[in-house]
């Protein structure tokens, strides 16, 4: 049996990646993202693989968070995957001179839209007493870096919430598990940067994991057999061995 898999911010990076390497494998999708024009063109072009819905709202708005699953048709409203992957990050700055815009938005997109898209879900999987969360963290969950102080502490929550829902959830046998990449080279950096020329030189002199990388682990975890769960994955490029440490070329 087909399963449905909901994939939020679907529009670029590991999300965009996610959605064709489902589709690849047969997977029905539920595409989020804020960017209508970008979801329709990923639409015309996944319809040629599997079944495929769009969802146009922000993960920020719970309103609208729960307004657009609550609008699911029938086929699509029993979803049996939920890939959090919607999130961002702002600044580099030290604590003292952060914007508080920037700690908004990171605090807003990478923890609480990630709860309000996770509410609104996972009532369908306690009913049916199956399914499959995966939260995309990131190895800034797994330690703090200098300047990264909300950015960090935003994906450290991720993984506690990953972990708090894999024990809440454990009664109904829903499977949750964190996928925490290192530096993936996609759109991510310029967003941070607020800039092209610097986020282009994040990149230099060495290769960088690729979305498709991440995609590919994703996947893998949520084929295994019933009775495996991969809760936690830290993935890096090879050059980079720790937040702060990247062997560059240059």
């Amino acid at each position: 049996m087909k399963k449905t898999a909901l994939i939020t911010g679907a529009t670029s990076g590991i999300g965009y990646a996610t959605a064709f390497e489902f589709a690849k494998h047969n997977i029905n999708l539920i595409l989020c993202g804020r960017r209508l024009e970008r979801l329709e063109t990923l639409q015309k072009d996944l319809s040629k693989l599997t079944n495929v819905h769009i969802l146009n709202f922000d993960v920020r708005n719970k309103e609208a968070a729960f307004s657009a699953i609550e609008s699911l048709p029938e086929g699509f409203k029993a979803i049996d995957i939920l890939i959090n992957n919607a999130g961002n990050a702002h600044g580099l700055d030290p604590i003292n001179e952060g914007s508080i815009d920037d700690w908004d938005a990171m605090m807003d997109i990478n923890v609480k839209g990630l709860l309000y898209v996770s509410k609104a879900v996972i009532p369908g999987m306690t009913e049916r007493k199956s399914g499959h969360i995966i939260n995309i963290g990131s190895s800034a969950g797994k330690e703090v870096y200098p300047n990264g102080n909300v950015y960090c502490g935003s994906k450290h929550a991720v993984l506690a919430i990953t972990e708090g829902m894999r024990i809440d959830l454990n009664p109904f046998g829903i499977k949750v598990g964190a996928v925490n990449p290192g530096m993936v080279e996609t759109e991510f950096s310029k967003i941070r940067f607020k800039g092209d020329k610097i986020a282009d030189s994040v990149y230099q002199g060495f290769k960088a994991l690729q979305a498709e990388d991440v995609a590919e682990v994703i996947y893998f975890a949520v084929s295994r057999p019933p009775h495996v769960n991969i809760a936690d994955v830290l993935m890096f490029c090879t050059a980079q061995a720790s937040s702060t440490i990247v062997n560059k070329e240059i």
